[in-house]
């Protein structure tokens, strides 16, 4: 064990004067591509949460047309028996008509 300290000593030692901190021209390209890469993913980002908000909303935009849809069909199957309980009601008002009509003449 006293032989890996020493051993982990020397190193530490005689690496000191390699573990200089990287010098200015180094370090610039590494932090415009820092500030590059971070400037990318929030694009990214933004790009990926306008296209989840645009796909929401045509779903909801095609919820209501489907809504409107059933609306305007129910509508017209309101209406399609309204009218047909008008013209029942017509028929029987007419035959009415004409049995009093017929039995005040005969």
């Amino acid at each position: 064990m006293l032989l890996w300290v020493f051993f982990l000593v020397i190193l530490t030692l005689d690496s000191g004067s390699h573990c200089s901190p990287p010098s200015l021209p180094l370090r610039m390209p590494r932090y415009a591509d820092a500030i590059f890469t971070n400037s990318y993913r929030k694009v990214l980002g933004q790009l990926s949460a306008r296209k989840l908000l645009q796909d929401i909303m045509s779903r909801q935009q095609g919820e209501r047309n489907q809504e409107q849809g059933a609306k305007v069909r129910l509508g017209r199957q309101v209406d399609s028996v309204w009218a047909g309980q008008k013209q029942m009601a017509l028929e029987s008002i007419l035959v009415a008509l004409l049995q009093k009509h017929r039995n005040s003449q005969g």
